[in-house]
């Protein structure tokens, strides 16, 4: 969807002021460092997939995702999971009491202390196997299709109508904008070289921007 969270290449959005990685701590502060732990145990439940997790947070209102921290859009996105879902109450939320406990099959799921280390370790891979095959190859020149989905997408607003040419071929992986509605399927992934000038103009230079992309996303350029 086109929204607050994907600001990718907007002029007018101020310098970037990041801190220098050898001095951005992991966390800035203790409550942070939960919110993570909590996102990672609640999806260990099953009852969402990453791109879920991702769309919810989408979902704010454009003056809330901006207000808040990144970590403070990790939270609005978690609450209003768990609540579509029916694993917590608002009434709950707000007072920090439960009213009531979750169905059994749900408490079994939940991922113990012991076993966090090596299910980190083990992630939750991507990639997956597919019989369709590659509609591009490295080398081919294809445009960025301009789509303005309602749902999630991976495809940044900022190469939507521009042409470049596929850099390399990723294989198969899950689909986002599918997974983020309940469905694991199986699309082409590509990186795709853009050059500056073609995203922002003839000032920005010579140097160049690669992109992955889902297939979906792309059509062969004339």
């Amino acid at each position: 969807m086109n929204g607050a969270h994907d600001l990718g290449g907007m002029h007018g959005c101020g310098p970037i002021d990041a801190e220098p990685e050898s001095a951005e701590p992991v966390f800035h502060a203790a409550w942070e460092r939960r919110v993570l732990a909590l996102t990672v145990a609640a999806g260990w439940l099953g009852q969402w997939s990453l791109d879920m997790s991702r769309f919810a947070r989408e979902r704010q209102l454009p003056v809330d995702y901006l207000r808040h921290s990144y970590y403070e859009n990790w939270l609005v996105g978690l609450e209003k999971l768990l609540v579509e879902r029916g694993l917590l109450t608002r009434g709950e939320l707000a007072t920090g009491k439960p009213d009531g406990l979750a169905a059994p099959e749900i408490r079994e799921r939940a991922i113990t202390g012991d076993r966090v280390r090596g299910t980190l370790a083990k992630g939750s891979p991507t990639q997956m196997t597919t019989e369709l095959k590659p509609r591009f190859k490295p080398g081919d020149r294809v445009r960025a299709i301009n789509r303005h989905p309602v749902g999630h997408t991976r495809e940044p607003r900022y190469v939507r109508g521009r042409s470049g040419a596929i850099h390399a071929h990723h294989g198969a992986h899950v689909y986002p904008d599918r997974s983020a509605e309940g469905s694991r399927e199986a699309r082409h992934l590509y990186s795709v070289r853009f050059e500056a000038a073609e995203l922002w103009g003839e000032s920005t230079g010579n140097s160049a921007v690669y992109v992955d992309l889902w297939e979906d996303y792309l059509e062969l350029a004339a």
